[in-house]
């Protein structure tokens, strides 16, 4: 996922775990030892979803970048959809755009209306840090979707993907695979996204350290700049510098359809492929048998929790599962790992690359 422009991703998914809105915790807990006479099960939370229930009306001003590729198309699409399922939120989004400046004066217009939350996915965390930071110090909880400001003063809650666990899951299927085939000295190829971006590196870090586990490395990666058409040289290029490979692992799905043509247009399939992100078009590939056999999530149902813990923020209330008042100041969401087996429940959430 990259950070600004095509460099935009991902971060994150909607592991079934986090991110739900279910109702606000209502125990408490006193000085007082509880009486022995009364079950310990008095002192658990309530259950329910009360949370969904319509409450304090809230605004929830949302900026993003410019849809420029799939995943950032479904950050937005999720976002609003997510926001128009409560009769307490209105939802006011500013125009999406890859220029910072612009994103800029479009957070302090949403400051100046005095917004009661703000969803802020930016172009550059470092570059909108200040902003953020202004509407943090007019008493508008910021909610940081995916790119995080390097000043924790700048926002209320941080919720993305993890990178690392891409990697991880990458490397656990490519690994165990190639292990349990029996292959020595395998050929795994890893085409990244934008090498330079720390989010690149937290995942090449991930890949690397699960293959070691299984005694294996990479033996050659170059980065696509997430967009199909450098995916489809990239992976031209190395298909013709390797004449067998073993397993690929692409870090973006997005990319992955300039990857897949290269793959099909070279007729190779002597090798499998990991792909990242869960686009629905990955997982209609997995679904129909050939080279991509798995894709590892970063999913933009992110934006969709995002909307949730920014109208609980607002309304004051806690996530329902957790036993705490108020909604936790970073969440991180699970990579999860899509197969053939388990990819009929993953559709529903795939985006369109």
């Amino acid at each position: 996922m990259p950070e600004n422009g095509p460099l935009g991703r991902r971060g994150f998914l909607l592991g079934g775990a986090v991110v739900g809105a279910g109702a606000l915790a209502t125990a408490c807990t006193s000085n007082e030892p509880p009486a022995a006479s009364k079950p310990a099960a008095s002192q658990a939370p309530a259950a329910g979803s009360d949370n969904d229930k319509p409450g304090k009306q809230v605004t929830i001003g949302f900026s993003a970048p410019a849809a420029d590729h799939g995943w950032i198309a479904a950050i937005a699409k999720n976002a609003q959809a997510e926001a128009g399922r409560y009769s307490d939120v209105t939802f006011r989004p500013v125009e999406p755009t890859n220029d910072i400046n612009q994103q800029i004066s479009a957070v302090e217009s949403l400051i100046q209306q005095k917004v009661n939350v703000l969803v802020l996915l930016p172009n550059d965390g470092e570059q909108l840090n200040q902003v953020a930071r202004r509407a943090m110090d007019a008493g508008i909880p910021v909610v940081n979707l995916d790119r995080v400001f390097p000043d924790k003063l700048s926002y209320r809650t941080w919720i993305g993907g993890d990178n690392y666990g891409m990697g991880v899951a990458a490397g656990h299927y490519i690994g165990k695979k190639l292990k349990d085939k029996g292959v020595s000295n395998p050929v795994i190829v890893e085409i990244q996204g934008i090498a330079t971006l720390p989010l690149t590196q937290d995942r090449s870090k991930g890949f690397a350290d699960a293959l070691k586990s299984y005694g294996f490395g990479v033996t050659a990666k170059q980065d696509a700049k997430f967009t199909v058409q450098t995916g489809n040289e990239v992976a031209g290029n190395l298909l013709q510098a390797h004449k067998k490979i073993d397993a690929l692992w692409n870090h973006d799905d997005d990319q992955g359809v300039g990857v897949l043509a290269a793959i099909k247009q070279a007729g190779r399939n002597e090798f499998f492929m990991v792909g990242g992100a869960g686009s629905a078009n990955a997982m209609r590939e997995i679904k129909a048998g050939g080279v991509l056999e798995c894709t590892v999530t970063y999913s933009p149902t992110m934006a969709s929790s995002a909307i949730r813990l920014a109208r609980l923020i607002a309304q004051g209330k806690g996530m329902g599962d957790l036993v705490e008042n108020q909604v936790p100041q970073s969440i991180t969401l699970a990579s999860e790992t899509i197969t053939k087996e388990n990819v009929d429940a993953y559709l529903p959430l795939g985006f369109e690359s």
